[in-house]
């Protein structure tokens, strides 16, 4: 079995816009996972970061979804 190189294609720490990031890249048929690492360079002892993670050959079109949420809802 091949194993994929995957990419972090963009983080936050606040799960909502994670999870909409997610379902427009799902939208656009792009695998993708999300991965939950501690910060532990943080003072709140609680405070995570989630990374959207696709296939380094979706890195590209990834971005260019992301780019365009990102200056839609800019402009709001």
């Amino acid at each position: 079995m091949e194993r994929s190189t995957r990419v972090s294609v963009f983080e936050s720490d606040k799960s909502t816009e994670i999870q909409l990031i997610k379902s427009k890249l799902d939208d656009a048929q792009i695998t993708n996972a999300v991965e939950n690492n501690y910060l532990t360079f943080t003072t709140t002892p609680t405070a995570t970061s989630l990374k959207v993670m696709v296939k380094l050959e979706d890195e590209k079109k990834a971005f260019d979804i992301i780019d365009a949420y990102l200056q839609q809802s800019e402009n709001q």
